[in-house]
């Protein structure tokens, strides 16, 4: 089926309106949100590689709609933000460079067999601590330990993606002893900073369809917007359970499309 080429194109753009919503929902109550895009452009007819920019350019947006809270708490450690952003920014391109390498095909199958990966970065369990900082971050973590961190998640980034912000927030507060919630702040501006790499890759290799971000990206902060009120209704433990039915559904119709 050749997309948006035929009787079905509303139905198709309708369907990727409501991922993006769902998306956007998903990360403001539990993170993950590609793990809901990048499947539902490549079952609706994108190819891989333009699956993966698209995501980019939709889940860019999102994290903006979110640093601005996370700025406003004053939570932001600067000083490793001015050391990560580059690292974020270089690790992402490189890492989107490497999966445009490979052809669509190979690329479906990598992203069905990261799926998992991602999936469990992002079901990990995000603490909404109130703790002090114990303890300074000492100048080494901020010049050394923070750029390698990023450089190395930023790669995954531009290659795959979903489950980023949660292995941001595990390395920030598990290996570079940052606390849990000065973590999950400075977080959203590397994955932001990511997010900018990994598109800026995809752009220049003309993967992103412009006209239609603009649809996407204004459901995904809708989504974002309606998560963020439901999230203290219903709680994060019901909306995963949803998403685990979900993406099962996801996995097995991007598996039928890949491996038989």
């Amino acid at each position: 089926m050749e997309l948006f080429g035929n009787d079905l194109t509303l139905f198709i753009l309708m369907a990727l309106m409501v991922a993006a919503f769902a998306a956007g929902f998903i990360d403001s109550v539990a993170g993950g949100g590609g793990l809901i895009l990048v499947p539902s452009f490549i079952l609706a007819g994108l190819p891989p590689q333009l699956a993966l920019g698209q995501e980019k350019m939709v889940s860019t947006f999102g994290t903006i709609a979110a640093i601005h809270n996370f700025i406003r708490n004053k939570k932001v450690i600067w000083a490793a933000v001015a050391t990560g952003i580059p690292a974020g920014l270089i690790g992402a391109y490189a890492g989107a460079q490497a999966i445009l390498y490979f052809d669509p095909d190979t690329i479906g199958k990598i992203i069905l067999f990261m799926l998992p990966f991602g999936i469990v970065l992002s079901f990990i369990p995000k603490k909404n601590s109130h703790e002090d900082r114990a303890a300074p971050i000492n100048k080494t973590v901020i010049v050394f330990g923070v750029p390698a961190a990023v450089f190395v998640i930023g790669f995954y980034d531009g290659f795959f993606g979903p489950g980023t912000g949660s292995f941001l927030i595990l390395a920030l507060h598990y290996l570079l002893k940052f606390d849990l919630v000065s973590a999950s702040a400075t977080s959203k501006m590397f994955n932001f900073s990511s997010n900018i790499g990994a598109l800026m890759a995809f752009m220049l290799a003309g993967h992103v369809m412009y006209w239609l971000a603009i649809p996407l990206v204004a459901m995904n902060l809708l989504g974002n917007h309606v998560g963020s009120g439901s999230a203290m209704k219903y709680g994060p433990k019901l909306i995963q359970r949803t998403i685990s039915v979900s993406l099962s559904l996801l996995m097995l119709s991007l598996g039928y499309k890949f491996l038989i």
